[in-house]
């Protein structure tokens, strides 16, 4: 029997009991559907945070130092990181002072998302955090040297303080302290509620006007490239423990926490594939079943396909293709479900237009088809077994 032929009797069968077929696909098209949505959305939550961690910034080094205050270890620590250009292309104060800002009768303490963050920082800080500026200028040297009362303010804080008015040049009061305003950084994070642009930098000698008490212990390193990050990794650690000792510092990559998130959300694909999984098997054995009730029913077909001469491999092939066809057309309508859902679930889970993948769909298709083939092989294996006249006694 050529392929084309036993493709031609497979459809007869399958539009002959139509109402049988598709609830034979049933279990096929939801594990397929259910394969491609969750591990696109695994994938698609991957994306969003590496597009979350590339405006953050990479290559950081995070720096802490523990324990009592060391007077000029900060200067030290500046002067250190200023000979290895080679290595690290900025350092800067990572400390969060949390205090309200406001200007006229507009103050952040009424913002619905909370307040804006404000950071203490120096020439490196948009250097470091992957800022840049949009209107005015950032911060200069001799904004820290002389403790100037100045503010860089990030995209969503002008917005909120300011709306259409350009805030350069005007006065803001953080803390209760004037401060002017010297410039706005472009907006990096516009479509997030909770947004990295909901801030503003001050000089890191601000602290005095302030009357902050908070000791500047953390600090951010900016390597060069990802390849330099190991190794300024060991030469901040090797500095520091000299000067402060092991238990008193910590040095660590941000890119740790990056691949550990990667690899927990890859385990959690695996995780949920393998769920989902499970059902394509179920629906693998149920087509299994429903072919041999199929073979039970058309028994005197086979026998007399036999008598007149029919080779085994004939039936063997036919059952064979009608398996495969049921749960590839049940691949082909899962993958379609799958889309759909995965348009859905990006727009309700991570907030944007997500597309599985090619390759995904791709592979559960043949996936699918495979399945049919070998859970379709045994009763193809018993209905080419029949002779023809066990086959012709059946009632």
């Amino acid at each position: 029997m050529k392929i084309a032929q036993a493709f031609k009797m497979a459809i007869r069968s399958i539009t002959a009991k139509k109402v049988r077929a598709i609830l034979t696909m049933l279990g096929i098209i939801i594990g397929v559907a259910s394969v491609v949505i969750m591990v696109s959305v695994v994938k698609g939550s991957n994306q969003k945070m590496m597009e979350y961690f590339e405006r953050l910034g990479n290559n950081k080094v995070t720096v802490l130092i523990h324990g009592r205050d060391r007077k000029g270890l900060k200067e030290t620590l500046y002067e250190y990181c200023g000979r290895r250009k080679d290595l690290i292309a900025g350092i800067t104060p990572d400390v969060d002072l949390s205090l309200p800002i406001s200007y006229n009768s507009r103050s952040t303490t009424k913002m619905e998302t909370g307040g804006p963050s404000v950071y203490l920082g120096n020439t490196d800080y948009s250097v470091c955090n992957n800022f840049k500026i949009g209107r005015g200028r950032d911060l200069s040297y001799l904004d820290s040297k002389l403790c100037r009362n100045v503010v860089v303010l990030g995209a969503r804080t002008a917005s909120y303080l300011f709306d259409q008015v350009d805030p350069v040049g005007k006065e803001v009061h953080i803390g209760g302290q004037p401060f002017l305003v010297i410039g706005v950084y472009m907006a990096k994070d516009p479509d997030s509620e909770y947004s990295m642009d909901n801030m503003a930098v001050v000089p890191e000698a601000a602290t005095r006007i302030l009357r902050s008490q908070e000791r500047i212990t953390s600090f951010t390193v900016k390597a060069k490239n990802r390849a330099a990050v190991k190794q300024a990794i060991t030469l901040l650690g090797g500095y520091l423990e000299g000067q402060v000792g092991k238990d008193n510092c910590t040095v660590h990559s941000d890119d740790q926490f990056i691949d550990d998130s990667k690899r927990q959300n890859d385990t959690m694909s695996l995780v949920l594939g393998g769920i989902a999984g499970i059902s394509l098997l179920v629906g693998g054995i149920g087509i299994m079943n429903i072919m041999l009730v199929t073979v039970s029913e058309r028994t005197r077909e086979i026998g007399i396909r036999k008598a007149i001469g029919a080779p085994r491999s004939s039936i063997l092939l036919q059952f064979l293709v009608e398996s495969a066809m049921v749960c590839g057309l049940g691949g082909v309508l899962g993958i379609l479900l799958g889309f759909v859902g995965t348009l859905v679930a990006g727009k309700l889970i991570l907030k944007f237009l997500l597309f599985p993948d090619p390759v995904l769909s791709a592979g559960a298709f043949l996936f699918s088809v495979v399945l049919g083939i070998a859970f379709g092989m045994y009763p193809a294996i018993m209905a080419s077994g029949l002779t023809p006249v066990a086959a012709l006694r059946t009632d």
